[in-house]
């Protein structure tokens, strides 16, 4: 029977060259960390990988968006419980003014002191949240407390809300307007009429009981905000752990589809290697028979 020499050839190299570029590939893997440098490797592959690229992307976004509101959230709820307690001074003072027992001396001490309050919660107001821009104020960077003739005047301007997440957003803080007019009550213009009441002197009784009034509506109104905010907050920090529990499971996905199991890899290429000089070896020796040599 006659010996197909070509044939032998042909399936020797093919089968070496296969072998040599199977080790190639290993060691690329090995050294890279990724078992995928190129599409044609595994398109279904790449295609996952770039949908989890950008998923990946997305949630960056939002994660940066998560931390903002986070933040402005907690300066909100720190600055209204400022105000909190400037409300809850302003109702001590309001209770000591009209006690029997004061003169209009120390009644123009109390309305100093209530003029000094009305000047934080202003101050208050306009407080600056991370970015510098007005934590109450509205989308145009304008003051969210302004002082004007008779009274004062509020940002009421609705706050953009924050994007979070898909289809999803928070409205970080609150206008000017919603927390110092409440139900239709100016608590800096009512604590300033107090002031001038008890400056000017004589009966205070019934400018007492107004005031007494307008503070306790306030802070039933800070109270409801800080409520609303607190509520936010707890939904931010909820997405804050859903989208970093799910970046672990992209990751996980990613790894699979794309990193080397370096300790398999290593297996393999020995293994290809071993066949590889074996045949090798095996195609020098039987390519050197004198047999092949008068073979056609």
């Amino acid at each position: 029977m006659q010996i197909p020499t070509n044939a032998f050839y042909d399936r020797a190299t093919r089968s070496m060259r296969g072998l040599t570029v199977q080790a190639d590939s290993l060691q690329t893997q090995i050294s890279t960390g990724k078992k995928l440098s190129t599409p044609s490797q595994n398109t279904a592959a790449y295609q996952r990988l770039a949908t989890l690229k950008q998923a990946s992307a997305d949630s960056d976004a939002y994660g940066t968006n998560l931390g903002l509101a986070g933040s402005l959230l907690s300066s909100a709820d720190t600055t209204l419980g400022a105000m909190r307690d400037q409300l809850q001074r302003a109702s001590e003072l309001t209770l000591q003014a009209r006690n029997g027992t004061q003169n209009d001396s120390s009644r123009k001490a109390i309305a100093d002191e209530l003029d000094q309050i009305v000047e934080s919660l202003a101050a208050l107001g306009n407080t600056r949240d991370p970015r510098g821009q007005p934590l109450f104020g509205g989308v145009d960077g304008g003051a969210a407390v302004t002082k004007v003739a008779g009274g004062y005047s509020f940002a009421s301007t609705t706050l953009t809300a924050i994007p979070i997440g898909d289809a999803q957003s928070v409205q970080a803080t609150e206008p000017a307007a919603r927390v110092f007019a409440a139900g239709g009550t100016d608590i800096l213009s009512a604590l300033t009429d107090f002031s001038s009441a008890l400056k000017a002197g004589g009966d205070i009784d019934a400018a007492a009981t107004t005031a007494l009034d307008d503070i306790a509506a306030s802070s039933e109104q800070v109270d409801t905000i800080q409520a609303s905010l607190g509520a936010r907050a707890a939904r931010v920090d909820l997405e804050q752990s859903q989208q970093k529990s799910a970046e672990t499971d992209r990751e996980v996905i990613r790894s699979s589809l794309e990193d080397t199991d370096i300790a398999t890899a290593i297996t393999q290429l020995q293994k290809t290697m071993t066949i590889l000089s074996a045949t090798q070896a095996s195609f020098s020796k039987l390519s050197s028979l004198t047999l092949f040599n008068y073979i056609k």
